[in-house]
């Protein structure tokens, strides 16, 4: 199979490709997603295959009108629609029942659906002119780096999909907040780019899921994508390491070989004997989720094997940065403070 990289002038292609049942990567302010018809069960079983991705891994509808909540979901609560008043469009996932129109294949037989209205203005006008909800996880191999450019989507799924429209690097670069509202208290699922503390400035308190932070045992069902498996991983084994910039130089320059290589803070780079890639401050979470997807996969241009990660600070949407950099070390912290 050819795939074509797409202009943003060409929606109708991709709509109609959408509306085949075939599959097409998109951008959206967050990361390119793969997108199929939210509602044609066989499209959105062609995700999973193309990204090689395990079927009970649920997966986001993607909306361009406020009103096509209510034939989605089956209770669009009054805590569900303050979040979307104040959220969308925007980088925010809320996960509510769902309506009997959601295939079991977007919610991997869960009673329960993700939705978001997302703000690119590639994505709405594709939604709109496909004149149906886009079910669409990133646009990558599954387990690897998100993608954040049409470039990165090409290297993953050359072959695998006949489309991807270029709308430009992604501004946001991490994956959408996931907040469920679907069991009493809501809760944190995923971090990202719409901070805890917003959501309980609209709210109220929150609980945070004990898999934002840590790895869930063996055989748990989830209700949001990456909360289960080792994600977002470069072909680099990436150790976290939490420590000073002192400590964490010093422990990266003493174990300094073929191969080994820095995720780090510009706070670091001074001190370092080691090919390295930046974040940028060691305070700016913005900019460190921007980039980080787009290092991830740098490192593996650099033939590095192995990656010590200067961990970040879970603090506003520093939170989703540690939370997607502790899930591609697969859970391998050293602590030196």
């Amino acid at each position: 199979m050819d795939t074509k990289i797409l202009q943003p002038q060409d929606i109708e292609i991709g709509a109609r490709l959408i509306k085949n049942g075939e599959l097409v990567g998109m951008p959206t302010e967050t990361v390119y997603g793969l997108g199929a018809d939210a509602l044609n069960g066989t499209a959105v079983a062609n995700i999973f295959k193309a990204k090689g991705r395990p079927m009970d891994n649920p997966l986001i509808v993607h909306i361009a009108k406020i009103e096509d909540v209510y034939r989605l979901t089956s209770d669009f609560s009054d805590k569900a629609r303050l979040l979307a008043e104040h959220f969308w469009p925007g980088p925010l996932t809320i996960v509510m029942p769902k309506s009997e129109v959601i295939p079991n294949e977007v919610s991997a037989g869960l009673d329960t659906v993700a939705i978001r209205y997302p703000s690119h203005p590639v994505a709405e006008a594709l939604i709109l002119a496909a004149d149906t909800p886009i079910a669409a996880p990133s646009a990558n191999l599954s387990g690897s780096p998100s993608p954040t450019t049409a470039n990165h989507v090409f290297k993953d799924l050359k072959g695998k999909i006949p489309a991807i429209i270029d709308g430009g690097q992604c501004e946001v670069g991490l994956e959408s907040t996931v907040i469920t509202v679907a069991e009493g208290v809501p809760r944190l699922l995923r971090p990202g780019g719409v901070t805890l503390e917003e959501i309980e400035g609209v709210i109220g308190k929150i609980q945070v899921d004990n898999g934002v932070m840590n790895k869930l045992a063996e055989g748990a069902r989830v209700s949001s994508p990456g909360m289960k498996y080792k994600h977002y991983a470069p072909k680099a084994h990436v150790m976290l390491i939490k420590a000073s910039s002192c400590k964490y130089t010093d422990y990266v320059n003493s174990n300094k070989g073929n191969g080994v290589g820095a995720l780090c803070f510009d706070e670091d780079i001074k001190a370092l004997n080691v090919p390295y890639i930046t974040l940028g401050r060691a305070d700016d979470y913005i900019s460190q989720a921007h980039n980080l997807f787009d290092a991830l996969r740098s490192l593996d241009k650099m033939g590095l094997t192995a990656v010590y990660a200067h961990c970040p600070k879970p603090t506003g949407v520093g939170l989703a940065v540690y939370n997607r950099v502790i899930r591609s070390a697969g859970f391998e912290v050293t602590t030196l403070e």
